[in-house]
């Protein structure tokens, strides 16, 4: 687990299937907590004793519950994603939904993504300047990327397009620290590293 800024703390670990690193988050902002796109550490759930607990485990899109039911099962915090996603659960998952323009626990607000599947969420913290992005964009060396073209759908030019008027539009919000779920975060320089990938 490290701080990479004021309140907001990170961690990698292995998908147990894709062998590949996965990044989660942890957010406080006063008494409030949430964790995004979480997996458990390596330390533990118990590393969150002691600190305010999640209220809530925002999921970026409706591939990353990830590890939200041991979330909710010990600090009873409650699963939520875009309302687009939530065919995905058919198996009890217990996920409550959002819209985009939402206020979600802790000072998160979901802002539209979207194009690379409806439900594509950037959950924006203005008080502590992060934008928090699932898989529409991810880490490429020191850069930002695509995932894979065969991600992208029929058509993934058109895909890379709208991903990148999303990421245009996106910049309007005020934000420094990026956090990525795929690839080391960008503390600090997320804006920066978000204008050259909307750019192109």
């Amino acid at each position: 687990m490290r701080e990479i800024a004021p309140g907001v703390w990170n961690w990698t670990t292995t998908h147990e299937r894709f062998r590949i690193p996965i990044q989660s988050y942890y957010v406080v902002d006063g008494d409030e907590a949430v964790v995004i796109d979480p997996r458990v550490p390596d330390e533990g759930l118990e590393w969150f004793d002691g600190r305010p607990r999640p209220l809530a485990a925002i999921l970026t899109n409706r591939h990353h519950y990830r590890h939200s039911d041991r979330f909710r099962e010990r600090f009873g915090a409650a699963v939520r994603c875009h309302s687009a996603g939530m065919h995905e659960f058919t198996a009890g998952e217990e996920v409550e939904p959002f819209e985009f323009g939402d206020a979600l626990p802790a000072g998160f607000v979901a802002r539209e993504m979207g194009v690379l599947c409806p439900e594509e969420t950037a959950l924006h913290h203005a008080e502590r300047g992060v934008l928090a992005l699932g898989d529409a964009v991810v880490r490429d060396h020191d850069g930002l990327g695509f995932v894979p073209e065969e991600h992208l759908g029929d058509d993934p030019d058109a895909v890379k397009r709208g991903l990148r008027a999303s990421a245009a539009r996106l910049l309007e919000l005020e934000f420094s620290h990026l956090l990525l779920a795929h690839g080391e975060p960008f503390p600090e320089v997320g804006r920066e590293k978000l204008e050259s990938f909307a750019r192109g």
